[in-house]
């Protein structure tokens, strides 16, 4: 083995890093500076289905009550609304806003344009590589939001 898994695991989280870091700064350039990662995975997870503090806080892995809160501060800068259950008028229904839609689809342009970039420091053929590897090591599966339990997501909001 060439590396310890310590240093393999800081050279995932550091890639990571740099990810999260390219979106954040870019996206607070385009007016979201009150996005975190965190905001994120949640706003994922309600897109696949979480659309109340309960299911997002099992899907995200953090306690109910931290995913309410996280869904106090969307809602609060404009990334998701809450609606009354029509059935349960007790039951809360999350869904994420027009501006929450753009703001990932902005990450998502900025995260495609730092692929770009490894791409031209390393070659297309090195990251191609190294994403079937994680696929192959990681699976699908495990970094899906649709399945419950798959990252732990900050608080900090």
């Amino acid at each position: 083995m060439s590396r310890s898994g310590p240093d393999l695991a800081l050279l995932l989280l550091g890639g990571f890093r740099t990810m999260v870091d390219a979106a954040t700064s870019g996206l607070a350039e385009l007016g979201y500076e009150d996005v975190r990662p965190a905001h994120d995975f949640a706003l994922r997870a309600i897109l696949a289905g979480a659309d109340s503090a309960s299911e997002l806080g099992r899907r995200t892995d953090v306690t109910k009550q931290a995913a309410a809160k996280t869904i106090a501060v969307l809602e609060e800068r404009g990334y998701v609304t809450r609606a009354a259950d029509p059935l349960d008028r007790r039951r809360m229904h999350v869904h994420v806003t027009p501006r929450g839609r753009a703001m990932l689809a902005e990450g998502e342009r900025i995260l495609d344009e730092v692929c770009r970039q490894w791409e031209q420091r390393v070659g297309a053929q090195t990251v191609t590589a190294l994403e079937a590897a994680l696929r192959e090591l990681v699976g699908t599966e495990g970094v899906s939001l649709a399945s419950p339990g798959w990252v732990a997501t900050s608080t900090d909001v």
